[in-house]
């Protein structure tokens, strides 16, 4: 019987691999194309597109590979009960150290950092062949060997004087949580949030880019003008120093009350029309003005409140964890068997949240065309996607299932439809 169940899971995440291989698929054919989609047609060069093709291609193919092996190392996770054995290995390593295993903080975090370990031993090489032979291939990455060890090392530096604390909260908060332990976690994970995206780009982001303030001039001034004619908080402009890492482009905001401007310095190779750096700007401000962070961090609390439930109700089932074969009940080991078990309802939230961001996309595209920036944010779009570059065009069951932020040739149908209407 557990065995069977073990196996359901298992079948339930091959036959997940296989539908989502299938869109991946249908996405290849489309990058196989040896044509551009009409409306890019034009305004993407033939040899920018042949590059684009190319590099979407080759990543594709990474992908592929990548995919298959996660997939086959999680089945062999399962059916060979690797979990508890490694929860029983971490366990001893607390008692060589001279900890007390019996302390379920200081054995999950044992567990947690050989599981992490474990996993960047299987991510490494992938991300090596990613950074050093497709990116540099396609002249996108600028990175030394060491900049990229340094700042792995960074990362997991952070991640582990972050992460420690975090997880010891949770399961206290699990372990006193009583019968408000749903409300109590809930609060916990909003608390993390809010603190993710206030104090990253301040004090974390600046460990791996350097941020200078816009100079003054004619670019610096159309923004302040925008911003004043939106009622728009402008504290800071930054340029973030990217073009020492990668020739991918991007400009964002982040802030509470007060909102700064961060600007990819890359973003000035690509876009040296002020016009198009603005209304690139226009479009991030109109995420603001139409409240689509607020309505979006309201939205994901239904999810999350959802996935909440769903994992304490795991956790309270100790049939599960002997299923899996666990003797006690570990907060993270509940975690493990939630994430494996609840797949499906996973994928769909990610793809009802997906559809809610991609409707904002179009709205921000939408708002930034009424303040008269349509075809400098046309022109501009183009040129982030030959910076980037991103895939042009899009099978719709794999756009729909998979991107966050509609792709380039959709935005454009979109934005040359409104301005038709409009002349």
């Amino acid at each position: 019987m557990e065995f069977l169940v073990i196996e359901a899971v298992v079948g339930v995440m091959i036959l997940l691999y296989l539908f989502e291989t299938y869109l991946d698929l249908r996405q290849y054919a489309v990058l196989k194309l040896p044509t551009l989609p009409l409306n890019s047609q034009g305004a993407i060069s033939p040899e920018r597109f042949r590059k684009f093709r190319a590099h979407s291609i080759d990543k594709s193919r990474l992908y592929f590979v990548h995919e298959f092996a996660t997939t086959m190392v999680d089945c062999m996770i399962l059916l060979h009960n690797i979990l508890p054995w490694l929860w029983k290995r971490s366990g001893s390593l607390v008692l060589c150290i001279g900890l007390n295993a019996e302390n379920e903080i200081l054995h999950s975090l044992s567990f947690l950092a050989a599981m992490t370990l474990l996993s960047q031993i299987f991510e490494f090489p992938f991300s090596l062949y990613s950074t050093f032979v497709i990116e540099a291939h396609h002249a996108s990455n600028e990175k030394t060997i060491g900049q990229f060890l340094k700042e792995w090392l960074l990362g997991q530096c952070i991640s582990l004087l972050l992460g420690a604390p975090i997880v010891a909260a949770a399961i206290g908060i699990v372990q006193n949580g009583g019968s408000y332990l749903v409300i109590y976690f809930w609060l916990f994970s909003l608390l993390g949030s809010v603190a993710t995206t206030t104090l990253y780009p301040r004090f974390i982001a600046p460990l791996f880019n350097k941020f200078t303030p816009l100079p003054n001039g004619e670019l610096r001034r159309k923004i302040v003008n925008l911003a004043a004619s939106l009622n728009f908080p402008l504290e800071k402009i930054f340029v973030e120093d990217g073009s020492g890492r990668a020739t991918h482009s991007h400009a964002y905001m982040f802030g509470v009350q007060k909102k700064s401007i961060v600007l990819n310095d890359t973003l000035f190779k690509q876009c040296r029309d002020t016009d198009e750096i603005s209304a690139i700007i226009a479009h991030e401000m109109g995420h603001w003005k139409l409240n689509h962070t607020v309505y979006a961090f309201v939205a994901m609390q239904v999810p999350v409140l959802l996935q909440l439930g769903l994992f304490f109700f795991v956790r309270q089932s100790i049939a599960l964890f002997q299923i899996f074969g666990f003797d006690t009940q570990p907060v993270v080991i509940g975690f493990y068997i939630y994430q494996h078990i609840v797949i499906p309802v996973q994928r769909l939230l990610e793809f009802c949240m997906n559809l809610l961001s991609r409707s904002s996309e179009f709205k921000a595209d939408a708002f930034a065309k009424n303040l008269g920036y349509g075809r400098a944010l046309r022109a501009g779009l183009i040129k982030l996607q030959d910076c980037n570059l991103s895939v042009v065009d899009t099978d719709p069951w794999y756009s729909a299932y998979r991107y966050s932020h509609p792709p380039l040739v959709e935005r454009l149908n979109a934005l040359d439809e409104s301005m038709n209407k409009s002349n």
